[in-house]
């Protein structure tokens, strides 16, 4: 959305103090402009912190099970764990979203999971933790979590200006991508110095910092609905509705089901490559997430410039197979320089089309179904990971990691080069959506 620098008209009080800020910090907001909310800035470090802290209880997570079990199939059923309630649960969990405060939203479940996280870190600590322990505890947080993202998701409307939401939708996968490069390394530092249990416990820390950033924001002007007499199955269906029927969201939404199951589950495996591969202890582990994660800020900056320029549909089916490519290159190669470079790319080509894919949703949703279509597109992302992470790891165990990584990844240019050609239908069928 283009952003009128020269509008007399100040629609946020908190703006104007920023508005009038000329040389390097007006070029900035003027690049960001999201940051031009006092709400969003208080949010920013808050949730960086936050999300610095899941990555750390995520690597952490998944060398553990590798200690514990050595079994690359159950690292996959961990994960799957974490992301399976997303499946069963998002749905009403959108309905609730576009009912109620978002911010009370928030604060109860990120509440909830450092109180998960707390408990995790004990067991750990104590020596007393088993894969069972680990596994229910995965499950509850993904139970937490198919509330709390499409809520998260949602809230951004609620604290930038209408015409800085695509600004706050990119720094919010900043704050995703930028926690990749620096939480791995913590937590390899932390496992390597400490002990998993500790990586839990600091991520349990983390969770006050977005907490008091919630709790410090002031004058938001919540969009409550009052509470919809029409039973929530309803809804439901007239968000399936309204998503199936809108060409661009259902398009979107069918393409982030086969990243789901076929490209973003090679995370999954990253501790196994890195142990079976190179010989890495959890340190190293650290430098392949921590590459991959840095590739994808590269990305995300990259989208956030060009995106007005470059048709969004090519964009997400470029950046997937440029993903895949690179992915194919990293499981051919021993040589590790040569193999973090594959993963940078893969991760600049992965989550520049993904933060594409959210860009456009965002931009496109009506907001009477913000709540129920975020749900629907992280209920697909995040609840078919279960999928890919056993279907990965189930390969893994029986034909090698090498074989698991490459088949997901031609599926993904299948599906990409299928995009690229049906992009012109589907941009027609939206055009005629929006003259109705």
């Amino acid at each position: 959305m283009p952003i009128d620098t020269e509008e007399p008209t100040i629609k946020n009080p908190e703006k104007p103090e920023l508005q009038t800020k000329k040389g390097v910090s007006g070029q900035l907001l003027s690049a960001f402009p999201a940051f031009q909310s006092r709400n969003f800035r208080r949010y920013f470090p808050g949730q960086v912190i936050s999300m610095i802290g899941t990555w750390i209880q995520m690597v952490a997570q998944g060398w553990l099970v590798l200690e514990i079990t050595g079994s690359a199939f159950d690292v996959g059923v961990v994960a799957a764990a974490s992301t399976l309630p997303t499946l069963f649960l998002s749905l009403f969990g959108g309905v609730i979203v576009d009912r109620y405060s978002k911010r009370t939203i928030l604060l109860w479940t990120q509440s909830a999971a450092m109180i998960l996280a707390f408990i995790l870190g004990v067991f750990a600590v104590t020596g007393t933790v088993t894969i069972w322990i680990i596994i229910v505890l995965s499950f509850l947080l993904g139970c937490v979590n198919a509330l709390n993202v499409p809520a998260l998701q949602a809230f951004l409307s609620e604290i930038v200006e209408r015409e800085d939401l695509a600004s706050a939708i990119a720094m919010n996968s900043a704050i995703y991508n930028v926690s990749r490069v620096i939480g791995p390394a913590i937590a390899g530092f932390l496992i390597s110095a400490a002990g998993s249990g500790v990586a839990f416990l600091v991520n349990g820390v983390s969770f006050f910092a977005v907490i008091l950033s919630l709790l410090s924001m002031k004058d938001l002007s919540e969009k409550i609905r009052e509470i919809n007499p029409v039973h929530p199955l309803q809804s439901i269906r007239e968000g399936l509705k309204y998503s199936w029927d809108h060409p661009l969201i259902r398009t979107v939404v069918l393409f982030i089901a086969v990243i789901a199951i076929f490209a973003w589950s090679y995370v999954t495996m990253l501790p196994v490559i890195a142990k079976q591969t190179f010989g890495m202890d959890a340190s190293g582990l650290g430098y392949l997430y921590g590459v991959s994660g840095l590739g994808s800020v590269i990305g995300t900056v990259v989208v956030s410039i060009y995106s007005k320029k470059i048709d969004p549909l090519f964009f997400i089916a470029g950046g997937n197979i440029l993903f895949a490519l690179a992915l194919i290159g990293f499981t051919f190669t021993t040589i590790l320089p040569v193999a973090l470079f594959f993963l940078f790319i893969a991760g600049f080509g992965l989550v520049a089309a993904v933060s594409t894919m959210s860009a456009t949703i965002q931009s496109t949703v009506d907001d009477r179904f913000r709540g129920r279509v975020m749900s629907l597109y992280m209920m697909v992302f995040m609840g078919f990971m279960p999928i890919g992470n056993v279907e990965i790891g189930y390969l893994s165990e029986h034909f090698g990691t090498g074989l698991a990584i490459r088949t997901g990844c031609i599926v993904t240019i299948l599906a990409s080069l299928f995009l690229i050609y049906s992009s012109r239908s589907v941009r027609t069928a939206y055009q005629r959506y929006k003259a109705l």
